[in-house]
């Protein structure tokens, strides 16, 4: 049933085109397995071999740091609804922070977005699908606004107050290397 893949085809392109939630994995040399949901518009594909994604604030920051210890991460998708798919992408990740030189020409690819944290710039050598099957019908009823509307009144220092608070550390007391500008 499952498939391996060197290389996006458009096929598995437009399958995550069509996906408005994904499930981004990683792990550090030690210490807590991370599996965190993302949606918004927050992936482009660069190539058939490595894609972006923004990364918005968030309660923790556990994928940062452990990209900066260990650049391993696998990207999930699921089909809820029409024919049933699993696709994982196998790849290593960068973490690009506001301040560094690439930010400004990947963030210009997104719509601006308040609560904008990261860009993670992934390179993935495996593309592998399986058949889903197991996984449940769902309906999509809309996207939620309120992590947006909450980043937009907290404004940027307010933003880089609450990555200072609570975006600094991993569980596991790893550096996130999060880069502050306006305190």
């Amino acid at each position: 049933m499952a498939k391996r893949y060197t290389e996006l085809s458009d096929t598995h392109k437009l399958f995550i085109a069509d996906q408005k939630l994904f499930f981004v994995g990683t792990a550090a040399s030690n210490g807590k397995v991370n599996i965190s949901p993302k949606g918004m518009d927050s992936l482009r594909i660069l190539s058939n071999n490595r894609l972006i994604w923004l990364n918005v604030t968030g309660s923790g920051n556990e994928t940062a740091a452990h990209i900066q210890e260990n650049p391993r991460m696998t990207i999930m998708f699921l089909a809820f609804s029409g024919s049933p798919m699993i696709l994982r992408l196998y790849g290593n990740a960068s973490v690009i922070h506001k301040n560094d030189p690439q930010w400004k020409g990947f963030y210009n690819m997104f719509k601006p977005n308040a609560g904008a944290r990261q860009i993670f710039d992934i390179t993935f050598d495996l593309i592998q699908t399986s058949c889903g099957m197991s996984v449940p019908f769902m309906d999509y009823r809309g996207k939620r606004d309120q992590l947006n509307e909450w980043a937009k009144k907290k404004g940027d220092v307010g933003i880089e107050k609450y990555w200072l608070e609570n975006n600094q550390i991993s569980l596991d007391s790893k550096p996130t290397n999060i880069k502050l500008k306006n305190l």
